[in-house]
Parts: structure tokens; sequence; C-alpha cells
């Protein structure tokens, strides 16, 4: 049972605290359940929700998976034509379950399939898997002890509510009777607004936002003392978005974790507000609460102590697979054992994220990922971002290069190989760095290492050489 039962406490013990609050429009508990319930009547078994951050939008949702009923979340920034096709795939593809009459809110049988999500992978049409409501119950418990989510949390997502980690925490905090908060649109001075006047205690959010929040925060003496918990996803956090984070959020534990759509939570870290962090670590903590992991090869058989691999996981929060898309590798599993191909390994500090596969740079023999000289560059003074990637080259097979986008002012090739001296391999420092204007991004808004390269190659002007 996902949130539906719990929904339904929330709004006979607290009828009039608020559930959801959205730019200032808010949601007791009882309107939640009386507006969603008055919308289950009209409500498809399979429903494709497509729209922009609302109170409107978490009441649909509610009503969408009532009873045994099924929705899958569409992004409205996506071109018409993707949502027309993704709307006619789901309708083709999932199967109507039975729907409870007597309670409008009831919640399907624990095994049946509830939410339908939707990722891009290799190819530009997004592949669909499928939860079921057990999966998502048991995520829920493991989230909430490991994150220690209170009932008098004020929780802020202020990213769109259709990708994955919003909406996941819309629902627990549903769950755990806890108020969540979102905005329209992101923008830094609203959230700013919402922590100075709204008692937000608790930051969902991924690293890019946080590092704006907490940067232009200091500058514009935002106090954020009030902040005890922070959950950022997405990718490691770098060495100054955590330090700007802590300055900005001096009470705050930092949550970085690592998980997957298709697998839920797999390992993370909580660095308290007394706690040093490890500079350039690719260490992204232990086994969440529920979840076993292991480092297995490709023929799922355990790696050598300390090797790196696939990193499996074995809990029941696992997605059930995928309605389509899948093209045998995105995810892949070993009997109880599931991976979507990100490599790592195992130490005594915890699991350690290396990347995918696909990323990895054949240099001189050695396996090098470019996650891990990533990580390495941005604890380096001076350094805003940074991309590494693998260049071909006729005596090592492939070269490993650089580029970063300096914090203020310039930097030059002697500052970053001496600033990776003691964080960085020899075999793994890059052999040519470049100074960025900006990161190199695709049209979907993801950092492209291949496009760092073809700026290399066509000598873009965003792209300045600093020599070997």
């Amino acid at each position: 049972m996902p949130f539906l039962d719990r929904l339904q406490r929330w709004a006979t013990e607290r009828p009039h605290g608020t559930a959801v609050a959205v730019a200032g429009r808010r949601l007791s508990w009882a309107e939640l359940q009386d507006g969603a319930a008055a919308m289950v009547p009209e409500t498809k078994s399979v429903t494709t929700l497509c729209e922009a951050n609302s109170t409107g939008f978490a009441l649909k949702f509610a009503a969408a998976v009532a009873g045994g009923r099924q929705c899958a979340v569409l992004d409205p920034a996506w071109p018409t034509h993707l949502q027309e096709d993704m709307v006619r795939r789901v309708q083709s593809s999932a199967e109507p379950a039975a729907v409870a009459v007597d309670d409008p809110l009831a919640d399907g049988a624990p095994g049946s399939t509830f939410l339908i999500g939707l990722t891009s992978g290799t190819t530009s049409v997004p592949k669909a898997f499928t939860r079921s409501r057990r999966s998502w119950q048991e995520s829920f418990e493991a989230s909430i002890e490991f994150f220690g989510l209170r009932q008098d949390d004020v929780t802020l997502a202020p990213g769109p509510l259709a990708a994955s980690l919003n909406l996941y925490a819309l629902a627990e905090c549903l769950y755990a009777g806890s108020e969540f908060q979102t905005l329209e649109t992101f923008d830094v001075g609203d959230v700013h607004a919402a922590i100075t006047y709204d008692r937000v205690t608790r930051l969902v959010l991924v690293p890019t936002m946080l590092r704006m929040l907490s940067e232009r925060g200091l500058t514009g003496c935002v106090d954020a003392s009030g902040i005890r918990t922070i959950v950022c996803a997405g990718s490691k956090l770098d060495a100054r978005t955590l330090e700007a984070a802590r300055r900005w959020a001096p009470n705050a534990t930092i949550y970085e974790y690592y998980g997957a759509s298709e697998l839920s939570f797999v390992s993370g870290a909580g660095l308290s507000a007394q706690q040093p962090p490890a500079v350039g670590s690719t260490c992204i903590g232990r086994p969440f609460p529920g979840a076993e992991v292991r480092i297995l090869d490709d023929a799922g058989l355990p790696v050598p102590e300390g090797g790196y691999g696939n990193i499996c996981v074995r809990s029941g929060m696992v997605s059930n697979g995928y309605l389509w898309g899948d093209d045998g590798e995105a995810l892949r599993s070993f009997g109880d054992w599931h991976t979507v191909g990100d490599q790592g390994y195992l130490a005594q500090d915890g699991l350690h994220i290396l990347g995918r596969r696909a990323d990895m740079i054949l240099t001189s023999g050695r396996n090098v990922y470019p996650h891990e000289v990533e990580l390495a560059l941005c604890a380096v003074p001076g350094v805003s971002a940074a991309i590494a990637a693998g260049m071909p080259d006729d005596l090592r097979g492939q070269k490993v290069v650089a580029g970063v986008v300096p914090s203020h002012g310039g930097i030059t090739a002697t500052q970053l190989r001496s600033g990776l001296e003691d964080i960085l391999a020899r075999d793994k420092r890059p052999l040519q760095y470049f100074v960025l204007a900006e990161l190199p991004v695709t049209d979907r808004g993801k950092v492209s290492r291949s496009l760092l390269l073809d700026w290399i190659a066509n000598r873009d002007p965003r792209v300045t050489s600093l020599g070997s």
C-alpha cells in the first residue's frame, strides 16, 4: 500500500493540518482526501498525468493510484509529439486491473502495479518500467528511517513533480504524515523565501540546485540555520557545493545516496554538521535498510575482494522490469541480484561508484573512470566544475583529458596538476587540460563527454587549451 491508507489516517487525526503546499496554495489533509476521493469515479484504470506543479497534481495523482489503478507521470516539458507517443504506448501496453468501488481511496493489492515510470536511456525514446505498491511501501520505510523524516518536518522539493526524485518525496511525505511543499517552477528567490517564511526544515533536490541556493544564500545573507536535513540525488556532491552548503545550512545533515529509478535506494551516507568530508572520494556510503549490495562480473559471479564490477542490489524495493525499451543492458538480473550497469567496488568505508562502463577510459592498459577524475578536480581550489573524457591517442590508445570551469579568474595547468597530487593516482591524472566557458550539455540538459571531445576537435571558442 503506497500511501492512500496513511492519507486517510492523517485526514482523520489532523484534518486541518497542511498536507501539500504549492507556491503558497495549501491543501489540508481533509481537503486532499476529499478532493482525491471525489475524482476517483471519473479516473480511468490507467491514467497518464502530464502537468506542471500544482495542488491539482497531488489530487490527481492520489486519485490515479486508488483502488488498483495505475498512473504514468509524463514530463510536461516534453515536445507534444513525444507526449502523445507516450500516451499511446502506455494505453496499449498497460494491463488494466480491477478497481475497488466500496472505498474510493482504497489501495490495491500490495503486489499490484500502481506506477509506470518513464526514464530516458541510450535512445531518445523513454523506457517504461513498472512498480508494485509493495516496492514503494518498503522504500518509504527505508528512506524514512535512513533520512530521519519526522512528522514535524516541512519538506521542500523545488523541482518538477514529473521527476521521480520529487514525485517520490511527495508520496513519502504523504505516507509519513509530514508536510510537503514545492514551487510552480524552480526559482532561487522563491526557495529562499520559503525557507525564511514557511518553516522549511528539509530540502530534497539535485546538486546544481543546492549549489545555487547555497552560494546565493550566503551572498544574500539568507538564514538557513533552520534546515536540519538536505537530501541530494542525481550525482555525488563536489567539494565546492558541499563546502557552500555546510556554510549556508550549518545545522543540516547532508545526505547523498546512490540509486536508480529501476532499483530504488541502494546506498547512502549522511554528513553531519561537525563531520569533515572526504575530499574527492568516490564513496557513496553503506547499503540502505533492507538492501544488500554485491559486486558481480558480467557472468553474475562475485569479483575478487576489492575488485570492481557491476554494482548489484538485492531488495524488495526493485522495480518489476520494463513495459518497453528493455535492451537487455539497462536493467540486468542475476537471479535475485539486479544492476543498471554502474561500476564500482566495496571497501571498508562503503560502496564506491566509478560510473558507467561505457564512459570508461582505457589508457596504457589501465582503466580510468572519468567520474573519479571529475570529483578529484572539483576538489582543487579555483575549480567550479569539471568534466573528463578519453581522447584517441596513438601511443596509449586513449589519453585522459579534462575541461574545467574556473570558479573565479583564471587557472593554470600547473595549479591543476599540483592540486591533484594528493587526491588522484598518477596514472589517472589528465594529460591535457582545457578551460571551458561552460560545461558541454546536450539539448536534454545532460553533461556530455562526447560533446567535449567535439568542442576540442573543432576548436570551439568555448574551449581554451592549457597545454599538457
